[in-house]
């Protein structure tokens, strides 16, 4: 990109950072992501193309995004990890990390990043796990299904389960925050959620090393709730936020250290989003459903193997096909054909 390009995206990223304010953090990232250094503003419906670009997917679309470089394109994470979180516009992390303005904040899923994963690694069942516990949406496939089995995802689930004794409620500090408000208590429930997948996923150590991609998709709203019931300015939001950040870089570790530092940890913050988002409603136990198109059937990595086989199979036999050709075609039958000169013996002797 020429200098003429790098200060157009310098002031757009500072009129945008004035105007929304919403923000992508990038919190955990192997050496084989590289992300840049900068201010360049992410459109907010391409939020889902970055996360596929950064695991190795072609998009359908082409992403003019200076932020995301090409990277090691042998390497890829093993895990995507993306918490959207709403009703603030920036979160205090604990750690310094790569952040970039949101424009245009809209609702999105990784839907189409799972099916990505669905049709390159159907044989191997990767974990994918979307949840939104404040909604009560959870949608499993593959090995998610046995691994977190025992998540709390309904909003009776997750009361209950912040009032057991091995709970973040005998850990965490909650300063201004009450455990007799429910408010307060589906905020505390969404940070437990974080603690159980990480706790949960630590159990099958194995899966983090298989050669299958993994994806998380998580949507927390309780903090937004915090600010519609106290106020923004309120010492429970604060609190709230404050204790959220924390939550969510201690949670980006554990995820990151899961995978053996090859995992990426993303967090998007946004205010509010300018149209809802309408999806349809997904069973824990539902299977990965898709409709026929007519499409060729999905890339399998023996497709290389068996390719270069057939491919030099039929080229030999080509070649033998025009060696035998040529020669036949040259042959002296008096010379080179033994039945002629058996059948030329035996006029002889006749």
């Amino acid at each position: 990109m020429g200098r003429a390009g790098t200060m157009l995206w310098a002031l757009a990223a500072a009129f945008l950072a004035g105007v929304t304010g919403d923000e992508f953090s990038v919190l955990r990232s192997p050496q084989s992501v590289v992300f840049r250094d900068g201010s360049w503003p992410i459109p907010g419906e391409r939020i889902p193309d970055i996360a596929a670009l950064s695991m190795g997917f072609s998009v359908e679309e082409d992403l003019s995004w200076p932020g995301l470089a090409v990277g090691d394109i042998f390497h890829r994470p093993r895990a995507t990890v993306l918490v959207t979180v709403k009703g603030i516009n920036k979160l205090v992390m604990p750690k310094d990390g790569i952040s970039y303005p949101v424009e245009n904040a809209v609702p999105f899923s990784l839907d189409s990043v799972a099916n990505a994963i669905h049709t390159s690694f159907s044989e191997e069942t990767p974990v994918v796990l979307q949840l939104a516990p404040s909604e009560e949406r959870v949608y499993m496939v593959g090995k998610a299904n046995s691994v977190f089995e025992d998540l709390s995802v309904t909003l009776r689930q997750l009361r209950n389960r912040l009032f057991q004794d091995n709970s973040i409620l005998s850990s965490l500090p909650l300063n201004s925050l009450s455990r007799n408000n429910e408010v307060d208590l589906l905020f505390l429930s969404e940070l437990q959620v974080l603690h159980d997948i990480s706790s949960l996923l630590s159990r099958h150590k194995h899966l983090a090393k298989d050669h299958s991609p993994d994806l998380y998709s998580l949507e927390l709203a309780g903090l937004e709730e915090i600010g519609k019931r106290y106020g923004e300015d309120s010492q429970q939001f604060k609190d709230a936020s404050q204790i959220l950040a924390d939550s969510l870089q201690k949670f980006a570790d554990e995820m990151y250290n899961l995978y053996g530092g090859n995992a990426v940890v993303e967090v998007v913050t946004a205010k509010t989003f300018d149209t809802p988002l309408v999806r349809k409603s997904r069973s824990i136990l539902q299977t990965a459903e898709r409709t026929t198109y007519n499409l060729g059937y999905p890339y399998n990595f023996n497709y290389a193997v068996v390719f270069n086989i057939i491919l030099w199979l039929m080229i030999g036999l080509a070649l033998a096909v025009i060696v035998i050709s040529y020669n036949l075609w040259n042959m002296d039958p008096g010379y080179d054909s033994i039945i002629y000169r058996m059948t030329n013996q035996k006029i002889r002797l006749d």
